[in-house]
C-alpha cells in the first residue's frame, strides 16, 4: 500500500513563491507516474501538473502555464510542484496523486494541502 504525504503548503502573498512536496511511502516513487490537482473552494477538483516516469512533465491550466512546474527526485521518492508568480485565484487544497506504470487501476491519492493566496 503506497501513502502519499504533501507537505510545503501555507499562506503566501501574492507574486510570492511556494514549493510543494509529496512524498511516498510502501513502494518506490519511480514505479509511479504523478500529479497535482487543485480543488479551490467550492469548486470541482482540476488537474495542474503531471510528470511520467522519465521526468517528462506537463502543466495544464492556462492560468498556471509558465508560472507552475513539477519535477521529481526518485532518490528521495518525492514529486513537487513548484509554485511562482502566485495569484489569489491560486488559492486551493492541493492534492498528490500516483498511478503506477504497471497496472493503471493502481492508483493513490494524497490527503490534501492547503495554500493559501492572500495579503
Amino acid at each position: 500500500q503506497v501513502r502519499l504525504v504533501e507537505s510545503g503548503g501555507g499562506l503566501v502573498q501574492p507574486g510570492g513563491s511556494l514549493s510543494l512536496s509529496c512524498t511516498f511511502s510502501g513502494d518506490a516513487s519511480r514505479k509511479y507516474a504523478a500529479s497535482w490537482y487543485r480543488q479551490p473552494p467550492g469548486q470541482e477538483r482540476e488537474q495542474v501538473a503531471t510528470i511520467t516516469r522519465l521526468g517528462d512533465s506537463e502543466t495544464f491550466p492556462e492560468s498556471a502555464k509558465g508560472r507552475f512546474t513539477m519535477s521529481r527526485d526518485d532518490d528521495k521518492n518525492t514529486v513537487y510542484l513548484h509554485m511562482n508568480s502566485l495569484k489569489p485565484e491560486d488559492t486551493a487544497v492541493y492534492y498528490c496523486y500516483a498511478r503506477s506504470i504497471f497496472d493503471l487501476s493502481d492508483d493513490y491519492w494524497g490527503q490534501g494541502i492547503q495554500v493559501t493566496v492572500s495579503s
